[in-house]
């Protein structure tokens, strides 16, 4: 008994002999979701991302104004609790923390606690708001040569700031 060749409904020059187990679509193992009741197709699936991962432009636009707001003010708060001199040292990591931290906060607040890539570059982006709110808040050029442990807390900052935010 011959038996017509069935061709994935995606992917037309894919050969398959798998179906999907609600509709009966060919699919092909590419296409194919398994599920706890058999393979489906993508459409029976019903695939959808986590609500938390999900970020529309209206959130994107609510963090990166998050991330304006709290580098300024961060910014600010950094130059008046450090001085012109600055810290050194052990502390470094402390404030560095302290300036991730709040960043990323204000950015997960006005997003309803929502996880992604984008919002990792807004907080990164907040960081580096503050960092230089606080060079023009101590007259300093914007990027300063020989302040190292400012370029210290600046890293530690984005990065504590961006793994917050990560999925």
């Amino acid at each position: 008994m011959n038996e017509a060749t069935t061709y994935c409904a995606r992917h037309p020059d894919v050969e398959t002999g798998l179906r999907c187990a609600r509709c009966e679509t060919p699919i092909c193992p590419r296409c194919l979701v398994q599920t706890p009741v058999g393979a489906r197709c993508r459409d029976c699936a019903n695939i959808s991302r986590i609500p938390t991962l999900n970020i529309t432009p209206v959130y994107y636009l609510r963090a990166q104004a998050a991330a304006i707001g709290a580098g300024l003010a961060v910014g600010w708060f950094w130059a008046l609790a450090t001085g012109p001199r600055g810290t050194i040292g052990f502390f470094t990591f402390f404030i560095g923390l302290g300036i991730g931290w709040a960043i990323s906060e204000a950015i997960s607040l006005a997003t309803n606690r929502k996880r992604g890539v984008a919002l990792q570059f807004c907080a990164a982006s907040g960081v580096l708001i503050a960092f230089l709110t606080r060079n023009l808040v101590l007259g300093f050029p914007l990027l300063p040569q020989g302040d190292i442990w400012a370029y210290v807390i600046l890293i530690v900052a984005g990065g504590f700031a961006a793994s917050r935010l990560k999925f």
